[in-house]
């Protein structure tokens, strides 16, 4: 497995978005951010670790009955920030072979839609167009809030 594979995987599986975050990082969501969606993957591809930490290539939620099991795996640890959520990450793409990524991914992927508010199933529940017409403008409105809150912290700057 390598990032590019592991994309293609994850965005196979239903209702996965991808958006790109905190540097170099892709990050793998079930249902989209803007209606409540949760994070279960995300895919390191800076070459060179942020101020000299480890966070390894990919890490995933794994869950509390199979984290105790992962972290002792060679090449696996506790990811960080997100250990406490049970999530995992690897330090290279051959910690796993790629039939165990899949299987881990889409656990990961299992896992994180099982624990997506009701609101947010009933919208991945609804036909595509519906729900892309949603998605759509709950962006719209989520943008236009950022966009004030950027004004407004300008404006108390320049007083």
């Amino acid at each position: 497995m390598d990032a590019e594979r592991a994309r293609k995987f994850l965005l196979q599986l239903p209702h996965t978005v991808e958006t790109m975050q905190w540097g170099d990082n892709l990050v793998f969501w079930t249902g989209d951010k803007a209606i409540g969606g949760k994070m279960f993957a995300l895919v390191n591809l800076d070459k060179v670790p942020l101020n000299g930490s480890k966070h390894g290539v990919v890490s995933f939620a794994a869950g509390a009955e199979r984290f105790a099991e992962l972290v002792e795996r060679e090449g696996l640890f506790p990811a960080p920030y997100m250990a406490r959520i049970f999530w995992v990450a690897a330090e290279r793409w051959s910690a796993l072979r790629d039939a165990e990524w899949q299987t881990e991914l889409r656990a990961a992927h299992a896992i994180t839609l099982a624990k997506l508010p009701k609101r947010t199933r009933d919208v991945l529940a609804m036909p595509e167009r519906e729900r892309t017409k949603l998605i759509a403008e709950r962006r719209s409105v989520l943008a236009k809030r950022e966009a004030t809150k950027k004004s407004s912290k300008a404006a108390s700057r320049q007083k």
